[in-house]
């Protein structure tokens, strides 16, 4: 079960490091999926990890379902603020700078690092202002980690907006112009859809990026699939970390998949 871990790793590094296709994310899930299957097929109970799974169902499932919920809520959140601050920072040229520039340094600082910076104002928020802890906002658990992955999401969601929105060709919008609509109609019936699937390709890249960041975020309680792992790490139970893993994995790749296609769809002359 060790050389599968290895080899699992060398799958996610190979996706990591190679430009590759999108035929790539929906191969190497279907070949995580066809594991999966040929367990379930052929009664493979011996197996240890199916052996975990059977053992921890119900936890299994609720970490899943945590998992995604975390990813929902920041990718969410993210997409919100990000179209906003994009929008900001095309009407006022002076706040694109500095805005690049907090974004690239929030995405300096390592995970763990800023989940220690937020527990302790956190926790002291929480202590000072009912209405807050009454909501449960404390130093561990969800609040910490859904304002971390937030962070880490920005940039990727900013960037992508902003030049998606910044590429529309002059000439459509004079176009659209002469033909007489107002500047608002312009923004939703033109610039945003011809926008759209670069604006999709940043979204694409922050939650892939957002799955895989929910798994440190077990480390402060928020729970998640990242508990299986590191448990299994603690314990040296490869078996329980793959349960972990192996998830993650399909999700980001399933994710990336289905939006890469979506984005590809919705391109100009792109398949429909």
């Amino acid at each position: 079960m060790g050389r599968a871990f290895v080899l699992l790793l060398c799958l996610v590094e190979l996706r990591l490091r190679l430009t590759l296709t999108r035929m790539w994310p929906t191969l190497l899930l279907c070949g995580v999926a066809l594991i999966w299957w040929l367990c379930a097929a052929f009664g493979l109970e011996a197996l240890a990890l199916v052996q975990e799974f059977q053992a921890r169902d119900q936890q299994f499932l609720s970490a899943v379902v945590q998992h995604i919920k975390l990813v929902g809520i920041a990718v969410s959140v993210s997409v919100v603020l990000g179209l906003a601050l994009a929008m900001l920072m095309r009407r006022y040229a002076r706040l694109q700078k500095s805005a690049f520039a907090v974004l690239n340094f929030l995405q300096t600082i390592p995970s763990l690092a800023l989940f220690g910076l937020l527990l302790a104002p956190l926790a002291w928020l929480a202590a000072n202002v009912p209405v807050l802890s009454q909501l449960g906002v404390s130093g561990i658990g969800t609040t910490p980690a859904l304002i971390a992955l937030i962070a880490y999401s920005l940039l990727p969601i900013v960037r992508n907006t902003y030049i998606a929105l910044e590429e529309v060709s002059a000439d459509t919008l004079e176009a659209a112009k002469g033909m007489g609509m107002r500047t608002g109609q312009r923004f939703w019936q033109v610039r945003l859809p011809l926008a759209l699937p670069v604006l999709l390709e940043g979204v694409r890249i922050t939650t892939v990026q957002a799955i895989g960041l929910t798994a440190v975020a077990a480390l402060i309680g928020a729970g998640g699939l990242g508990t299986f792992i590191f448990q299994g790490l603690g314990q040296a139970a490869m078996d329980m970390v793959l349960l972990g893993a192996l998830p993650i994995l399909m999700l980001a790749l399933a994710v990336d998949a289905g939006l890469g296609a979506l984005a590809e769809a919705l391109r100009p002359g792109g398949t429909r």
